[in-house]
């Protein structure tokens, strides 16, 4: 079963020390902005909901797992994933957060090896100078330039999200050079233009890699 959801970031009730796990707990320490913190927090909980409601279990069987291919397990950042009553929970789940807004996509009990990203992006940050210079190759730009100019920036970060979606499936995240990373027609990877029958919030684009 796969599963994609968007919700607004908000903070529960419940104490962040009882769900984030030590890693993260120290890390969301170090957000020198409290709402920078807060949407970490919030996100981190959110997943775990989502990942309890997929397995139909309540959250409290469930521990923190995010693993880094190059960091190893027991991190605060990387791959996430979830221990189920001490064994690792049969899920692969991919989180993204953008403009206050988080996107969570899961599959319960996956084939062996499958691997899944998911990036949600706001057009206002990826408008800036430079920006296809550092993060799009040479054919992701002509695809630009041959776009009507007010679309330009909503194409720039579609391709963006794709690209980030696809480099957390595979794992690499931004230790690769993205312009080194071309995903126009690239198998694997889809737009969400919508989520669960909605459409995305003003501003937002997003899109999902498995593979």
């Amino acid at each position: 079963m796969r599963l994609v959801q968007l919700g607004e970031v908000a903070l529960p009730d419940t104490p962040r020390a009882m769900v984030l796990g030590r890693a993260a707990e120290r890390r969301a320490a170090r957000f020198a902005s409290a709402r920078d913190r807060d949407e970490f927090v919030a996100g981190r909980i959110a997943l775990r909901r989502f990942a309890a409601e997929l397995l139909a279990v309540d959250p409290s069987r469930l521990t923190p797992d995010y693993s880094c291919p190059q960091c190893g397990p027991g991190q605060d950042h990387g791959r996430p994933g979830f221990m189920l009553d001490g064994g690792p929970a049969p899920l692969v789940l991919s989180a993204s957060r953008a403009s206050g807004w988080v996107l969570l996509a899961g599959v319960v009990h996956p084939a062996e090896g499958l691997r899944l990203g998911v990036d949600l992006e706001a057009v206002s940050r990826v408008g800036f100078e430079g920006f296809d210079d550092v993060a799009l190759t040479a054919g992701e730009r002509r695809l630009i330039d041959a776009a009507p100019e007010e679309e330009r920036d909503a194409q720039r970060a579609r391709l963006w999200a794709q690209k980030e979606a696809w480099l957390k499936m595979t794992g690499d995240g931004l230790r690769l050079d993205p312009t080194a990373v071309d995903v126009v027609n690239r198998p694997g990877i889809q737009d969400l233009g919508a989520v669960g029958g909605r459409p995305l919030p003003d501003g937002l684009v997003a899109a999902l890699a498995l593979g």
